[in-house]
């Protein structure tokens, strides 16, 4: 079975299903309707006797006889006459029924099995069964009771074989047209399974595309529905789209990699040659190593930021978790963070009592970032305030400078790796605070706004879900 398609399997367990179907439908037909006309028989038995028994009338004398009436068949019986009406059947449907006397004489009607039941002793309203030739045969007797016929019985007699040619011709039309619907049955159920399985035929397609030509923008297309192979293809493009952005951001990486660190390296072979080129002095060498030394920290520091920003993007890394104190970490950062003095700057802050459930080192992360954020674009002898309250369901920290500000224009830029506006280029800045700080944010659930105005000063806001 396992070289066969679904498909195929499907119908041959369907067809095989039909077929064991159809037997038990045979077998029931078979039980059930012989039982069924076996009941009607002995119904149609008892019901064509039961009107003969209407249509026999005593007459003691002829002058009892009303001449100008239909007199259809007269017997001499005893001192009198008995009267046979035409509505009298002896055989009606394979169902025949005579008149016996009081010492069982057939005096009227008919019975294929006289001789057999010759010595049947008669049994009022009851049905008994007799065997002749292996057939049965169903007798149902009727004593009569009206005035006059006293001693004489109606006996009728219909053959089993009667319901058992009903029953083979109803078995005759099954076995044409049983076999015909499964045959039907399994036709249709070959071109629905193609029907159900085309879906999965695509999405095998559309899964081999990707691997032979590498395009992960690809997409599984069955059209509008709701069934589970909808579900499933909605699952396969939700991971086609992971997996097209993840390979986007690897490319990326890769990129902003070779492209910051060329700067420095180029700054270090070009330290390296140009020291090289003759014998230098004690003090040149040191300057030298000097300026090689700054560029490695600086690759260090620009290394470090992008190993850590890439783990927070892929939600890779496993960060241990606890319940901070946000009043008492904003606290001890601002106190640290108020001696920088840098510019002049000064900083104050304000903070409300507060706990979150997260990792220390990334929420220090958050405002560390936003401040020295505030420092580099700050102005000299400017302000920087932090403020730390709890609403009802967020927790929100801002810090507001008023420094140069950010253009509307470059206000939905600064969030990018390696983005800095053009007064801060040629800074200490790696461009990628603020793309950590969105990313430990949305790390979180959290949102990020900021308000600005060119030369005005910024205000960052966050909130984080509690």
């Amino acid at each position: 079975m396992g070289r066969f398609s679904i498909r195929l399997k499907i119908t041959i367990w369907f067809t095989v299903a039909l077929v064991v179907i159809v037997l038990f439908a045979y077998l029931m037909i078979f039980v059930v309707s012989r039982q069924i006309l076996i009941k009607t028989i002995q119904d149609s038995l008892v019901e064509t006797v039961e009107n003969n028994v209407d249509e026999i009338e005593y007459f003691s004398g002829m002058d009892e006889i009303r001449t100008d009436a239909d007199i259809d068949y007269l017997i001499d019986y005893r001192k009198g006459y008995l009267e046979i009406d035409d509505d009298f059947l002896s055989k009606v449907n394979e169902v025949y029924t005579g008149l016996y006397d009081e010492k069982s004489r057939l005096i009227y009607g008919e019975n294929p099995i006289a001789a057999k039941v010759a010595d049947l002793e008669f049994v009022d309203s009851e049905i008994q069964k007799v065997m002749k030739d292996g057939t049965g045969y169903y007798i149902f007797d009727r004593k009569l009771t009206a005035e006059g016929l006293n001693g004489l019985w109606l006996r009728g007699v219909v053959s089993e074989e009667q319901g058992e040619r009903q029953s083979f011709g109803i078995m005759r039309i099954a076995l044409v047209l049983l076999p015909v619907l499964v045959v039907i049955a399994s036709a249709g159920g070959y071109f629905i399974a193609g029907r159900t399985l085309n879906p999965i035929q695509k999405i095998a397609g559309t899964a081999r595309k990707i691997g032979e030509e590498n395009d992960l923008k690809c997409r599984i297309n069955l059209g509008k529905g709701n069934d589970e192979l909808h579900q499933l293809a909605d699952i396969f493009n939700e991971m086609f789209e992971r997996l097209e952005s993840t390979f986007e951001k690897e490319q990326q990486f890769t990129s902003d990699v070779s492209h910051e660190l060329r700067t420095p390296m180029a700054v270090i072979s070009a330290q390296c040659e140009y020291t090289l080129e003759k014998e230098r002095s004690v003090g040149e060498y040191e300057d030298a190593l000097r300026v090689i030394r700054r560029q490695a920290r600086k690759m260090t520091k620009l290394i470090d930021h992008m190993l850590d920003f890439a783990r927070l993007e892929m939600k890779s890394g496993k960060y241990a978790e606890e319940t901070v104190d946000m009043e008492e970490l904003v606290a001890s950062i601002c106190s640290d963070m108020k001696l920088i003095r840098e510019k002049e700057i000064m900083l104050d802050y304000e903070t409300e009592q507060a706990v979150f459930y997260g990792n220390r080192e990334l929420l220090s992360r958050i405002l560390v970032n936003l401040v020295s954020n505030a420092y580099r674009y700050g102005k000299e002898n400017g302000h920087i305030f932090v403020k730390l309250k709890k609403e009802e369901t967020e927790l929100v920290l801002s810090v507001t400078d008023d420094g140069i500000g950010i253009a509307e224009e470059e206000q939905e830029k600064i969030f990018r790796r390696f983005y800095q506006t053009d007064v801060s280029r040629g800074g200490e800045g790696s461009g990628l605070g603020l793309a950590m700080v969105y990313e430990i944010v949305k790390f979180y659930r959290g949102k990020i706004q900021v308000k600005s105005e060119a030369g005005s000063g910024s205000v960052f806001q966050v909130k984080l879900p509690l």
